[in-house]
C-alpha cells in the first residue's frame, strides 16, 4: 500500500505516464511511418517530431519512476497536520495565559480603581 493510503493518485499518475509513452513512441513511430512512405519530405520536420517525441518518452518515462516506487517509512499528510497542530496550539495557549493574566490583573486594578474614595469629596477620607 502507498503511504498515505493515496492508491487512487498513484494509479492515476501511472497510468498518465503510460499514456505518454505511448504518445511518445506514436510520434516517433509515425515521423518514421511518414519518411519511409514519402508522405513528409522536410527531415528538419521528421527530426523535430522524432525528437519531441524522444523528449516526451524521456520526461514520462521519469515521471513514471516516481510514483510506482513504494516507500514503507514516511509521513502521512495527516501526522505532519496533527504534529504541526498540536505545535501552533501549544503557542497559542502560551498566548491565551499570558493574556487571560493580564486581563485579570486588568479587573483586579478597575475594582481597585473603581472602589477608590474620592479625596477632592471628603479630603479626610485617606487618614
Amino acid at each position: 500500500m502507498v503511504c498515505g493510503g493515496f492508491t487512487c493518485s498513484k494509479n492515476a499518475l501511472c497510468s498518465l505516464n503510460v499514456v505518454y509513452i505511448l504518445v511518445g513512441l506514436l510520434l516517433i513511430g509515425v515521423a518514421a511511418w511518414g519518411k519511409e512512405f514519402g508522405i513528409v519530405s522536410s527531415i528538419h520536420i521528421i527530426g523535430g517530431v522524432i525528437a519531441v517525441g524522444f523528449f516526451l518518452l524521456l520526461i514520462a518515462i521519469v515521471g513514471l519512476i516516481g510514483p510506482c516506487k513504494d516507500r514503507r517509512n514516511c509521513y502521512t499528510c495527516g501526522t505532519m497536520m496533527l504534529q504541526h497542530a498540536s505545535e501552533a496550539l501549544k503557542i497559542l495557549g502560551g498566548v491565551g495565559l499570558f493574556f487571560s493574566f493580564t486581563e485579570i490583573l486588568g479587573v483586579w486594578l478597575a475594582v481597585r480603581y473603581r472602589n477608590q474614595k474620592d479625596p477632592r469629596a471628603n479630603p479626610s477620607a485617606f487618614l
